[in-house]
């Protein structure tokens, strides 16, 4: 009888771990959805983002840090809402795929001649600039500048460029509304205790009113992870509290992130351990980790249960680095760790980061990594 409960014991652990899977699996298509608009700056789209988690945390089970989940901020933004036209010798380009905008660029419109400036760029006149790109990849500015910069994508077009016709529209926002979507575990025995599980879920949003950015690996994967350990940890209160902090505005500069340690909502120094997650919708070569030669002991920790269980086939170690949300807190004092994961599609920060073409190949063992990794810290 006793090795029958412990066989059912195990297979209702797997079931929950292949159920979650499901679940980030929908989180990560949800996200990365057209319904969303890249999680960015027009469409309402990162709203739209900052809602839906408010809902899925209350639904999970999740308490606010305060009154409500959202703690808003703002900043300024570059956004390109309407028009993205471009032709080059007569031929339209597909926005993304042929072509990006500089994201400090002004609105233009313009028709004439290109003059040969070098071997890579090209002049329609002092305000505008045309240049040749290897790979297209796009960002977020918060301010705009005086010269448009169009990007060609050169394996897409082979004639030098000789004419160009472009209607670019921008809006530029001085006072951008987002939320960090913040909620809590409280610990059965130490709840001023807190281990902390951060993902930002913006992403670059749309570039003219037909083009966006999925941004699956970046961050909807990381956003999807935190939500099933949300979930999890909802159904199994640990005895230290576990808090969660979905972040806004990562990709405009670690904005929401820096303001939240700024501005915090239960102290800081109540954080024993953080774990950020972003980029970890893959993982056949592995994960790295930032953060693990500043902290070497919780790093030969993470070590050592993942060669105990052979969760994730390499840990690569990292020093510090300002490269995602860990880094404001880190700066404050909290230790942390930036996870993300290795091989699989190279898209990024571009269109073809989609939820389709994303294997999650390595979710079940790095939930469990990141459970035991808890678990290991609380003990």
């Amino acid at each position: 009888m006793k090795k029958f409960l412990m066989l059912l014991a195990l297979f209702s652990s797997l079931q929950c771990f292949a159920q979650d899977s499901v679940y980030t699996r929908k989180m990560v298509d949800k996200l990365s959805s057209k319904a969303f608009w890249g999680r960015g700056y027009t469409k309402n789209g990162m709203q739209k983002a900052a809602d839906f988690l408010a809902a899925e945390y209350k639904k999970s089970g999740l308490i606010p840090f305060s009154n409500n989940y959202k703690q808003d901020l703002n900043f300024p933004v570059n956004t390109f809402p309407g028009k993205m036209q471009v032709e080059i010798n007569g031929k339209n380009l597909v926005p993304g795929k042929d072509f990006i905008v500089n994201n400090e660029s002004p609105g233009v419109k313009f028709k004439g001649d290109l003059s040969q400036k070098d071997s890579l760029n090209f002049l329609a006149s002092p305000q505008l600039l045309v240049s040749l790109k290897d790979k297209l990849t796009w960002s977020v500015a918060t301010e705009a500048g005086e010269i448009t910069q169009i990007q060609i994508n050169r394996k897409n077009f082979n004639d030098l460029p000789k004419q160009i016709m472009v209607d670019i529209e921008n809006k530029f926002v001085p006072n951008f509304r987002a939320s960090n979507i913040c909620g809590l575990v409280k610990g059965t025995k130490y709840p001023d205790s807190i281990l902390m599980i951060t993902a930002h879920y913006d992403h670059l949003g749309g570039m003219g009113a037909e083009t966006y950015f999925p941004g699956a690996n970046d961050n909807a994967a990381g956003v999807a992870t935190l939500l099933s350990l949300a979930k999890y940890y909802a159904a199994n209160p640990q005895p230290y509290s576990v808090g969660f902090i979905c972040f806004a505005a990562e990709e405009a500069g670690l904005l929401g992130s820096k303001y939240y340690t700024e501005n915090p909502l239960s102290p800081l120094s109540k954080i024993k351990f953080l774990i950020n997650l972003d980029l970890v919708g893959t993982g056949e070569a592995g994960m790295t980790v930032v953060n693990a030669s500043v902290y070497p002991k919780a790093f030969s920790l993470l070590n050592q249960i993942n060669d105990a269980h052979k969760y994730i086939s390499k840990i690569n170690s990292r020093g510090k680095a300002a490269n995602s949300d860990h880094y404001f807190f880190t700066e404050k004092g909290v230790p942390a760790f930036f996870i993300y994961t290795q091989g699989g599609p190279l898209a990024y920060h571009d269109i073809f980061d989609k939820s389709e073409t994303l294997p999650l190949n390595e979710y079940n063992d790095l939930f469990k990594l990141i459970v035991n990794f808890n678990k290991n810290l609380m003990n």
